[in-house]
C-alpha cells in the first residue's frame, strides 16, 4: 500500500465535481477500498455502471483475453465481439439494428440524429422531439437541451432548439405539444436524476398509442434503467410496449465505456457516413458487454436480482416507517428513499463516513444503485449503516 505522502495530487484535474477527500484504489464485488485500506459498501456502483460489482471475474477474464487478442481494428472494419454483441442484443430485445458508442450521452445524441433523419425521409422534415420536465439524457449540447434538468437551459446557452417539454405521466401535456414539426417522443422509463420517478405502465402504453396514431417515433432512454437494473433486461418490457428506438449505456459494459443505440428496421435509416466514432464498437468493450449479457441471461440471475431488490425495497420501507421518512420509489436495484426534508447531502456524507456510499440526486431524497448480484447479507449490513447515518443526522438537526 502506498504511503499517503507518495500519492499524487488532484490539483491538475479540472474541478468538474465536488469530490470528497478520499482516494479509491481497489474494488471487489460490492466493496470499494481507499488508499488508507478502509472499505465501503458501494450502493452507487459508478452511478449504476458496475452492474456485476467491482472487477467481477467474468469481465476481468473476458477483457484480459480480448486485450491479448485485438484491441481496436478501427470502425471501418468488422470485429467478432461487436457482431456477437449486436446479435445477442437484437435477439433479446425486438430491435433489428445496433450502433455501439462509448457513453449514454453519445447514444442519446445518436437517437436524436436518427429521429431527425427519419423525419427528413418520412415526415417532411419534422425534427422536434417531445421530451420531459426533469428528464436527463446526457451532457452534450443536444442531450442537455433534450433534458429537463433545472438550470440547464442557460448553462451553455443558447440551447439546441427542438425539444418542447411535457410532464411525465400526463399524456395531455404530450398531446398539446405535438404539431407538424414533431417527429418523436423521448423519455426515461424511470427518471433517475430527478429522484427515481417512474413513468407508469399506463402512461407508457398511452405514449405508444399516441405515437402510433400521430406517426411518431417512440424513443426510450434506458441508459440507467436497462441491462437488468430494474429486475428486467429492459425496463419498458415489463409494461408490454415496443419502442422504435432504445438507448443503453452504464451497465452494458459492467464498468467499461460502452453504449448502444438500437432501432427497429422501420426506424433504422442511417446511411453510410451519417454516424460513426473512432472507438465505436471496439472489441475490448464489446467483449465486456458480452460477458455482462451472458451473465444476466443465465438461468435465474434476473429472478434472483428481483428478489434481492424486493428485499431492499421492503427494508427501506421499514426504515422509513421507523424514522418518520417518506415514500420508497423505483424498481429492482434502482430505488429512492424520500426524506421529507433536504437532508440528503448530509446523510450521504455521514453514510460515507460510516462506510456506505449512497447518492442524493435531489436534496430531499437518496438514490440507491447496488450491484445486481448484491447478497442478502450485504443488504442487511447496508440498511444498518443507513439507519445509523440517518439517525445521526436527524439527531444533529434536532
Amino acid at each position: 500500500m502506498n504511503h499517503p505522502s507518495a500519492l499524487p495530487s488532484a490539483a491538475s484535474l479540472m474541478p468538474i465535481a465536488a469530490r470528497p477527500d478520499v482516494l479509491f484504489v481497489r474494488g471487489q464485488g460490492a466493496w470499494l477500498f481507499d488508499a488508507a485500506g478502509r472499505r465501503y459498501l458501494d450502493w452507487m456502483q459508478g452511478w449504476a455502471v458496475n452492474c456485476l460489482g467491482h472487477s467481477p471475474q467474468v469481465i476481468v477474464d473476458a477483457v484480459a483475453q480480448q486485450a491479448a487478442t485485438l484491441l481496436n481494428p478501427g470502425p471501418a472494419f468488422h470485429n467478432l465481439p461487436a457482431m456477437r454483441l449486436a446479435e445477442k442484443l437484437t435477439a433479446h430485445s425486438g430491435f433489428d439494428h445496433v450502433f455501439f458508442a462509448s457513453s449514454g450521452a453519445e447514444a442519446n445524441e445518436g437517437a436524436i440524429k436518427l429521429a431527425r433523419k427519419w423525419g427528413q425521409l418520412h415526415k417532411g422534415g419534422a425534427h422536434e422531439i417531445v421530451t420531459f420536465v426533469d428528464g436527463f439524457h446526457g451532457r452534450t449540447l443536444a442531450t442537455m437541451s433534450a433534458s429537463g434538468k433545472p438550470g440547464w437551459d442557460t448553462l451553455f446557452a443558447p440551447q439546441v432548439a427542438g425539444f418542447p417539454k411535457a410532464r411525465l405521466n400526463d399524456i395531455a401535456t404530450v398531446d398539446r405539444l405535438i404539431g407538424p414539426k414533431t417527429v418523436a417522443v423521448m423519455l426515461e422509463p424511470i427518471q433517475g436524476e430527478a429522484g427515481v420517478i417512474p413513468a407508469s405502465g399506463d402512461f407508457l402504453r398511452q405514449l405508444r398509442q399516441l405515437c402510433d396514431e400521430r406517426q411518431l417515433l417512440l424513443i426510450v432512454d434506458e441508459v440507467q434503467t436497462g441491462v437488468g437494473r430494474t429486475g428486467h433486461l429492459f425496463a419498458h418490457s415489463a409494461h408490454g410496449i415496443q419502442p422504435d428506438i432504445m438507448t443503453l449505456g452504464k451497465g452494458l459494459g459492467g464498468g467499461l465505456p460502452i453504449s448502444a443505440l438500437l432501432a427497429t428496421r422501420a426506424a433504422s435509416c442511417f446511411a453510410p457516413g451519417d454516424q460513426g466514432g473512432t472507438y465505436c464498437g471496439n472489441p475490448l468493450v464489446c467483449a465486456a458487454g458480452l460477458a455482462v449479457l451472458d451473465t444476466l441471461l443465465a438461468d435465474g440471475f434476473l429472478a434472483a436480482s428481483r428478489q434481492r431488490g424486493e428485499q431492499l425495497a421492503a427494508a427501506l420501507r421499514a426504515l422509513s416507517s421507523e424514522l418518520g421518512l417518506g415514500a420508497v420509489r423505483g424498481e429492482g436495484f434502482l430505488l429512492a428513499l424520500e426524506l421529507g426534508t433536504d437532508l440528503g447531502p448530509a446523510i450521504a456524507t455521514r453514510a460515507r463516513d460510516l462506510g456506505l456510499l449512497v447518492n442524493a440526486p435531489r436534496p430531499h431524497c437518496l438514490r440507491l444503485m447496488p450491484a445486481l448480484n448484491t447478497s442478502a447479507a450485504e443488504i442487511t449490513e447496508g440498511i444498518a449503516l443507513l439507519r445509523r447515518a440517518i439517525a445521526d443526522v436527524q439527531e444533529a438537526q434536532a
